[in-house]
C-alpha cells in the first residue's frame, strides 16, 4: 500500500482516468461496428463525420494512439466510399 498522500492520489486519479478511457474506447468500438456492419449508404454518411470526429478526439487525448486513429479513419473512409 501507498505511503505518501501524493501516492494516494496518484492512485485515486489513475483509476478515475481508466474508467473515463475504458468507457470512451468501448463506445468508440461500438461506433465502428455500426459504420462498419450498415449497407445503407445514407446512413453510414450521416454516421462518418461522428466517427471521425470521435476518432480525432480520443487521439488528441491519448486515449488511442494518432497513427490507430489514422489507420482507422482510413478503413473507415474506404468502407464508406466503396458502399
Amino acid at each position: 500500500m501507498a505511503n505518501h498522500k501524493s501516492a494516494l492520489k496518484r492512485i485515486r486519479q489513475s483509476e478515475a482516468r481508466r474508467l473515463h478511457n475504458k468507457f470512451y474506447a468501448k463506445t468508440m468500438r461500438n461506433a465502428l461496428k455500426d459504420i462498419r456492419t450498415t449497407s445503407d449508404k445514407k446512413a453510414a454518411e450521416d454516421m462518418y463525420p461522428k466517427v471521425i470526429a470521435m476518432l480525432d478526439k480520443l487521439a488528441k487525448n491519448n486515449v488511442i494512439h494518432k497513427n490507430k486513429a489514422s489507420n482507422l479513419k482510413s478503413k473507415v473512409t474506404k468502407h464508406v466510399n466503396s458502399l
